[in-house]
């Protein structure tokens, strides 16, 4: 049969490749179709696994019209050194020397190498390679054309099976990374929210399918009038990072639902991260209390993250909210201050991560610092939700033909009484 033929004939054999529950299915219906095919002048075949130590195949199916052996006979290679054979050339034909195989009826070895081809040592120590499934054929037409044809079968099968193999580890890792952004998203709150005198909107946006940014809100039972607002960047990518992310979330959380001082839990937070993420890179974070008062205090700790802007509306003076203390993670026993400030009525305060002012466009300049203070004075008279969702929209226009992204997240804090 004419190779590109014989090629197409198991390309469209093999189309529910897919369906098949393992390897051994999907041989065992490829050696069905080659047997009854009508220009393939293969009569029978049997399908040889390698076993998980390497040093022999055992027989794992047989087809068509052959003498049986026994399932699960095995031949080991220390005795049936030929199956180097096919891990070097892929296909042979030979004379069988097995006795039992003989005794069978099969007196010629015509088998081709299936899958994975792994190296091993043979007993005098030499490099081999073997297959990790090996078919054996009967035919009436033991010559080159049956080794053309094994040829054909060898690297269209083991395509399909790597293919399989692909798709199989994929579908595997698409609901993992399903599962975690699920995860994720469960760690963040609800992206509006009302608080006394304050609206507040926060939002990320992960540049993968997780990302190490989050912000959350955190209420005390103990205490209704007084509310927590974090946000946090893990500088590393990733899973590394969601894991960082999550972790110091859930830390802050308990630490400061316990009632612990914020610079008490900042400096646990810092240990924490120290001891758990040896090798990872810093995250730095910022957190800060709003009140039921008056007076609009507020008091923070800033971890090395980004200073927040607070826009004062009445004279639109822009002051950060600087560092009070190192980044989380790279050294132990970090001392942390808390620093304060006060919002008037319709004041604005912007928290913020290194994905939006880093943001870059196509010619690499940044968004920038004072950009993101213009768009928050254009929009100092608008929700907190529209100043967050004016922001990102700013960012992402800014950034839409640039190669390289980072997490972005904004919170926005508006006094509104």
């Amino acid at each position: 049969m004419e190779q590109r033929k014989l090629y197409k004939t198991l390309e469209n054999a093999l189309k529910k490749f897919q369906s098949f529950e393992n390897d051994i299915q999907l041989l065992s219906y490829v050696l069905k179709e080659v047997i009854s095919h009508e220009n393939i002048e293969i009569t029978g075949g049997r399908i040889w696994e390698l076993n998980d130590n390497k040093t022999a195949y055992i027989m794992a199916e047989q087809h068509g019209e052959i003498e049986k052996i026994r399932r699960g006979y095995t031949l080991k290679l220390e005795v049936y050194p030929i199956y180097f054979e096919v891990g070097k050339n892929r296909s042979v034909l030979a004379k069988e020397t097995d006795k039992y195989l003989e005794q069978a009826g099969i007196h010629v070895f015509s088998a081709t190498g299936i899958g994975e081809r792994y190296k091993v040592k043979d007993s005098h120590g030499n490099d081999q390679y073997l297959y990790q499934y090996i078919l054996a054929f009967n035919s009436n037409d033991l010559n080159i054309n049956l080794l053309n044809t094994m040829n054909i079968i060898s690297t269209s099968v083991s395509s399909m099976l790597r293919t399989r193999g692909i798709e199989t580890k994929a579908r595997a890792i698409e609901k993992d990374l399903v599962k975690a952004r699920e995860i994720q998203r469960s760690i963040l709150p609800e992206h509006e929210y009302s608080f006394g005198n304050y609206e507040i909107f926060g939002i990320s946006i992960p540049d993968r399918i997780v990302g190490g940014d989050f912000f959350d809100y955190t209420k005390f039972e103990s205490e209704k009038d007084r509310l927590g607002i974090a946000i946090g960047d893990a500088a590393s990518k990733g899973f590394s990072a969601a894991a960082q992310a999550l972790y110091v979330s859930g830390a802050l959380k308990m630490g400061m639902e316990n009632e612990l001082k914020m610079t008490t839990v900042m400096r646990k937070i810092n240990n924490l991260v120290h001891r758990v993420f040896p090798y990872e890179r810093f995250i730095t974070l910022f957190y800060m209390e709003v009140y039921k008062d008056t007076k609009g205090l507020c008091l923070f700790v800033n971890a090395g993250h980004n200073p927040p802007i607070h826009l004062s509306y009445e004279t639109n003076n822009i002051q950060t909210l600087e560092a009070t203390g190192p980044v989380v993670g790279p050294a132990p026993e970090q001392e942390y201050t808390t620093d304060s400030f006060y919002m008037e009525k319709n004041d604005v305060l912007v928290l913020y991560t290194d994905g939006i002012v880093e943001a870059t466009n196509n010619k690499f300049e940044f968004y920038g610092e004072d950009k993101l203070k213009e768009v928050i004075l254009d929009t100092k008279n608008f929700s907190a939700k529209e100043i967050a969702e004016q922001i990102i929209e700013s960012v992402q226009k800014f950034s839409a033909r640039a190669k390289y992204s980072d997490d972005k997240t904004i919170v926005v804090v508006k006094r509104i009484n």
